[in-house]
């Protein structure tokens, strides 16, 4: 099903952009641009199909990635193009310019503005797949606490996600995020889920994430996302247990003893389709996660789907730190260009909770604009 949507996009992006051709180029030029693009979309359709069969062997995952990198960037391209090409049209219509004969003076200075929407779709392209997608922001955030105990005072939390492990995000990304991300000084870093999404890099990885745990004083805390429950599950559930990595699965635990405890709640993510039963799934895995919390506790909520900010606001939550959006990816001063999602892309305000979706640390779609992965530290202080 993923495959079939996949490639309707696919041929929507090329009809649009074989449309939207003809009011930029013309001639010889019109000629090439056509058959460049219906050569690089049939070739993206063919990998699509046969890639797995093709690049199945890890001897060419490098190959791979690289190709769809290329593939992710010269698709957003046409997108861009094809926008732009529109924005052009607009504008040609308003300046009174469509419909002049081909070879007057303004349809000269036209065709020398059309020049520049095959230039900005490139840079938009080449921005967001070569630099963008790479290009890791540090946000930080207050919470607020009513009554927040003298030693919780500045608790600081970092918070991964949705990292992707796989062809756009190797174990060498992962070390260097890891250290990036200790060198903030939090006292404890939580993962959000998706972290472990490649079965072969999986042993490496959690290894890795384990001999980090030293550099964050209350531990390194994580919660399941929906991908790895597809990538050979039990034995990733085994080998994180056999590790210092503190994994909440729909259960509870102090982080922080005192009169006002801090409890963390971790919540799996839950493989049902359909709105009732997804929703039953949240009541339900949030209900067991609650059981035993005291009433006093200051709880923080990990959960990977954003949705379950409602549920830890309903349970007085003072923070829910969820992920799985990726953002959108695309943005626009800070706003998703496609929501999708009931909660998108950062804060949301729930009464005295505070919720958060996080953007994201890789992808599965090698390719943002408008929505740099980023490192959050949210820094607790008294209301």
């Amino acid at each position: 099903m993923f495959l079939i949507i996949l490639l309707a996009l696919l041929l929507l992006v090329t009809i649009v952009t074989l449309l939207a051709l003809p009011h930029v180029f013309n001639g010889q030029g019109y000629r090439v641009m056509r058959g460049v693009v219906i050569a690089f979309d049939v070739v993206t359709a063919l990998g699509l199909v046969l890639g797995p069969l093709v690049f199945s062997s890890t001897l060419v995952d490098s190959i791979a990635a690289f190709l769809l990198r290329v593939a992710s960037v010269g698709l957003v391209m046409q997108v861009f193009f094809a926008l732009l090409t529109g924005l052009f049209f607009v504008w040609q219509w308003f300046s009174g310019l469509r419909g002049n004969v081909p070879f007057d003076h303004g349809r000269r200075r036209v065709l020398r503005h059309a020049a520049a929407v095959p230039a900005l779709a490139a840079l938009g392209g080449l921005y967001g797949g070569l630099y963008e997608k790479d290009a890791t922001v540090v946000r930080e955030l207050f919470v607020p606490v009513k009554d927040l105990p003298d030693e919780l005072r500045g608790l600081r939390i970092a918070q991964l996600s949705d990292v992707h492990l796989g062809w756009f995000f190797s174990l060498d990304d992962l070390r260097a995020l890891l250290e990036r991300t200790a060198q903030g000084a939090p006292d404890v870093l939580v993962i959000t889920g998706d972290l472990f999404d490649d079965e072969a890099m999986n042993p490496e990885a959690i290894a890795l994430v384990d001999s980090y745990v030293d550099r964050f004083p209350f531990g390194i805390w994580f919660i399941y996302g929906n991908h790895e429950h597809r990538r050979n599950f039990e034995a990733l559930d085994a080998a994180l247990g056999a590790t210092r990595i503190h994994k909440l699965v729909n259960a509870s635990a102090v982080v922080q003893d005192g009169a006002r405890p801090l409890v963390f709640v971790g919540v799996d993510y839950p493989r049902v389709h359909g709105d009732e039963a997804f929703t039953a799934a949240r009541k339900e895995f949030t209900d067991a996660a609650w059981n035993g919390v005291p009433q006093n506790a200051i709880t923080i909520l990990l959960a990977h789907h954003p949705e379950f900010i409602d549920d830890g606001a309903a349970r007085g939550a003072a923070l829910v730190l969820t992920g799985h959006t990726h953002g959108c990816q695309f943005g626009c001063f800070g706003v998703p260009l496609l929501p999708v999602f009931k909660y998108n892309r950062g804060l949301v305000h729930i009464k005295n909770t505070l919720g958060y979706v996080h953007s994201g640390n890789g992808s599965w779609f090698p390719y943002r604009i408008g929505c740099p992965p980023e490192i959050a530290y949210f820094t607790l202080r008294r209301k």
